[in-house]
């Protein structure tokens, strides 16, 4: 018997749901490019974007300020008006519109996700919210998962259903049977969840989790605010992936930034004139924001090794303490064996530990403990800072929940979230932390 090597009719055929649409024909086949022509390694992938250059030949490209673009012909501002000269072609309209700055900034992050294109925002939320509303339209459903960052929870289960008439069923993205059900063909518009659960740090399994969608016609948006460099759900079937840029992209807990990553038509379509969420709700980034964005991402894998090494040595040394400790890096996490497989592993296993304290009481008596007296790390929300961050998700972060949501999301009263910050040396804050336990 001879092997015959399959053809890539055969191979495209295999990746698509039996009853796809145009549009899922187009994406998958433009997703199946990027694969075959976009390197793996999201900081190769990043190195590998195009360089700007500055005005006059600076290393570092110019910060373009301008709220409004002049043409030099008067029959050029129709043109740009009825979509015939666009950004593509450095043609400009105003602010609130494409910028080149933020252009150029969204070319780095879809480059991260292996995406075709991405826009930036003034923050996550916004970010979020934009392309929720671009996806759906007033009577639409979504199924999201139950453990989601507190804003977004309130976002799809109080503000939608109220302001837009779009609803949302909240699932155990772990049980798949479940995800199924909840997925109605025809009425769900968009399958939303985030790659590492905040704050339980749960895995979801992007791939088989874009097969359960897709096969009914379902977008899927992932929010990968948790783990850049270390998941990408685009490059593993997810159509849409957002960040909270403040958080780790960031990592100077003093910018607040958001990104949109996707196909180049659900970006334009978002800037259009006439339907586009983002341009008509406004939630435009500044161009200086960009620009320093910009500056930090060249670091952002070597920023992600050192949060990653020193949460899996901090993790493992609080579980010999016999602390409840809660890291994908643990061989007794739930979805160990799953991050080994769709994550990429020299960049480690995310830079957040749960600490599972007994009580909300104990939980606060041990952080006031490790900022006030040993100096571990600060009690604030957030996280990718260079600096430990702690706090109590139930009465924080996730406090949009409430008590019955809270339960099923497994976010206990007790759970510390702790983003591991990499100022001074390994040694040294472990020992900070180690007092407490003397």
């Amino acid at each position: 018997m001879t092997n015959t090597k399959p053809s890539i009719a055969d191979v495209f055929r295999k990746a698509l749901p039996a009853r796809s649409s145009h549009d899922q024909i187009i994406a998958k086949f433009q997703s199946l490019i990027y694969q075959a022509t976009h390197p793996v390694d999201p900081a190769e992938a990043m190195a590998k974007a195009r360089h700007e250059f500055g005005e006059h030949g600076g290393v570092n490209m110019s910060i373009e300020v301008s709220s409004t673009f002049t043409v030099m012909k008067p029959e050029t501002m129709r043109r740009m008006f009825d979509g015939e000269l666009g950004p593509d072609h450095d043609f400009f309209i105003y602010g609130r519109h494409f910028n080149p700055t933020i252009m150029n900034l969204g070319r780095l992050i879809a480059a991260l996700e292996g995406t075709e294109s991405a826009y930036c925002t003034a923050s996550g939320m916004s970010a979020i919210s934009s392309v929720l509303l671009q996806l759906c339209n007033s009577g639409d459903h979504i199924v999201a998962s139950q453990t989601l960052y507190g804003g977004t929870h309130a976002l799809l289960g109080e503000f939608f259903p109220k302001k837009c008439n779009i609803t949302t069923t909240f699932v155990d993205i772990r049980d798949h049977d479940m995800v199924r059900r909840a997925t109605e063909e025809g009425r769900t518009k968009v399958l939303y969840f985030e790659s590492m659960s905040n704050p339980t740090l749960t895995i979801a399994n992007v791939p088989e989790l874009c097969k359960i969608a897709h096969d009914k016609g379902v977008t899927v948006v992932v929010d990968n605010t948790f783990a850049p460099m270390i998941l990408s759900p685009a490059r593993l079937g997810a159509d849409v992936v957002v960040h909270s840029i403040t958080k780790f992209i960031s990592g100077g807990a003093d910018i607040i930034a958001g990104a949109v990553c996707g196909r180049a038509s659900l970006i334009k379509s978002m800037m259009d004139l006439h339907q586009g969420s983002m341009l008509l709700l406004g939630p435009t980034m500044a161009p200086a924001i960009a620009f320093e964005i910009m500056e930090r991402l060249p670091h952002l894998g070597l920023r992600m090794k050192e949060h990653c090494h020193r949460a899996m040595v901090y993790a493992t040394r609080m579980r010999n303490l016999g602390l409840k400790v809660i890291y994908p890096g643990l061989d007794d996490h739930p979805e160990h064996a799953l991050i080994n497989s769709i994550g990429y592993k020299e960049y480690g296993y995310g830079g957040l530990i749960a600490l599972v304290m007994e009580t909300e009481e104990k939980a606060n008596r041990l952080m006031n403990l490790l900022q006030n007296y040993t100096k571990f790390g600060l009690m604030a929300v957030s996280l990718g800072y260079y600096e430990t961050l702690m706090s109590c998700s139930g009465s924080s972060t996730s406090s949009e929940l409430n008590e019955e949501e809270k339960e099923l999301a497994g976010i206990s009263p007790g759970l510390i979230r702790m983003s591991v910050g990499y100022n001074g040396t390994l040694e040294q804050k472990w020992s900070n932390l180690r007092k407490r336990f003397r």
